[in-house]
């Protein structure tokens, strides 16, 4: 979706008072309205825009959750149904000196742009379904070994003024940023509608083997000089526990990346894994013995 700016929309800045937004609002409204301009899609499509801008910038706490989470953010929380809910056009239209563009509603149902019907810009139309409560976000942090089996985990969180625990089945290849949804389980609404929702959010804890991106993993494996010369096999512990089989060719380099498919973490849909990466870390000693530095002395004397 992309980034809207109602702030640039209206042409205020982002400390704009109330009074200045409804200015700036009034004098877009008056420019775009289809009574002042039959027939312009740009201009309808404009009115759109500045309209949606006004209904989230003149509602205080609509104001403040685009503030705090962006455009983006924002819009993953509210439909369009929801930013014209509670916006009463009718009151403003009248005010504006506008006739016949919006049909009054009520403040605790909705109303939501609409550009069907004959005219340019279609009816404002009443929408009777109550006003959800917010939706709850749930930070859940889990193991590697959790999020490769899946497991059970008991919350405890605020529902409806109290305290409440509950027992959640979380999924295989929950990953960092992954969902679940418990439904009626957020705040309530204020207007006496449904509950919002409470998102159960994973976040990876740091693991003492492993590195984790999304799905893959990545473990680090020391070899010996002369295995990187010579090549060498070493065992790999998988994150399900079994050890796993990796053939260092002759020549492998210090930081070689190798991959074994299909041993990382489980997607949360579907039978796919990710893949288990191995970063070979050469061993360059520090300190020789008498011996082996004449070993060396010998292959440098020989070309090596």
């Amino acid at each position: 979706m992309p980034e809207k700016d109602y702030y640039k929309i209206l042409g205020v800045d982002k400390s704009a008072s109330d009074t200045e937004i409804k200015k700036a609002y009034r004098k877009l409204a008056m420019k775009y309205h289809p009574d002042h301009t039959k027939n312009d899609k740009s201009a309808e499509e404009k009115f759109k825009q500045v309209s949606e801008a006004y209904a989230v910038l003149s509602d205080a706490e609509k104001r403040k959750q685009y503030d705090q989470f962006g455009s983006s953010g924002f819009h993953q929380r509210f439909s369009q149904e929801d930013i014209f809910r509670g916006f009463d056009f009718s009151d403003v239209f009248r005010e504006f000196g506008f006739g016949g563009s919006g049909s009054s509603g009520s403040r605790r149902g909705g109303v939501r742009f609409s550009f069907g019907g004959n005219s340019p810009f279609g009816n404002f139309q009443q929408q009777q379904a109550p006003v959800k409560g917010s939706d709850l976000v749930y930070e859940l942090p889990l193991t590697l070994n959790e999020v490769s089996t899946g497991t059970e985990k008991t919350i405890s969180f605020q529902h409806k003024g109290r305290s409440e625990k509950i027992t959640v089945k979380i999924p295989k290849g929950m990953i960092t940023g992954k969902k679940i949804r418990l439904a009626g389980k957020g705040e309530a609404s204020p207007y006496g509608g449904p509950a919002g929702d409470l998102y159960i959010q994973s976040k990876v804890m740091d693991d003492p083997v492993y590195r984790c991106e999304e799905y893959d993993l990545y473990v680090e494996r020391k070899i010996k000089l002369t295995e990187a010369i010579l090549g060498t096999s070493i065992s790999v512990p998988a994150i399900t526990g079994k050890e796993l089989s990796l053939k260092i060719p002759a020549g492998t380099k210090h930081k070689t990346k190798m991959r074994l498919s299909g041993h990382g973490l489980p997607h949360m849909q579907g039978k796919t894994k990710g893949d288990l990466y191995v970063i070979i870390d050469v061993n360059i000693p520090y300190q020789l013995t008498s011996e082996q530095r004449k070993l060396l002395d010998k292959l440098a004397a020989s070309g090596l």
